[in-house]
């Protein structure tokens, strides 16, 4: 991944309905751009949240880009493992 072509975004402690709008405005100004996303902060996410992230990660997939959520917390871990997902569910690479 290329720092100049990149967009890093850095999640909030709280990660609830509150947080879905404002995190799919941060991400939609990355489009087009590889983004690594800091999970390090994140003590608690909620599904909208969780559906957020899955919605980007299927559409950086479909436009070729890389989406790498990085440092994930133990909170962010399990929050994903509780509605049976993993890290790797919104990870993108490009080949």
């Amino acid at each position: 991944m290329t720092s100049e072509l990149s967009c890093p975004v850095t999640l909030p402690p709280v990660l609830d309905i509150t947080q879905t709008t404002p995190l799919a405005a941060q991400l939609n100004a990355c489009r087009g751009k590889d983004v690594v996303v800091d999970a390090s902060n994140v003590e608690r996410v909620g599904a909208q949240c969780i559906q957020v992230l899955l919605s980007a990660a299927a559409t950086w997939a479909q436009d070729g880009a890389e989406l790498i959520v990085s440092e994930p917390s133990a909170a962010f871990a399990e929050g994903l493992q509780s509605m049976g997902l993993e890290i790797a569910d919104m990870t993108v690479r490009s080949a």
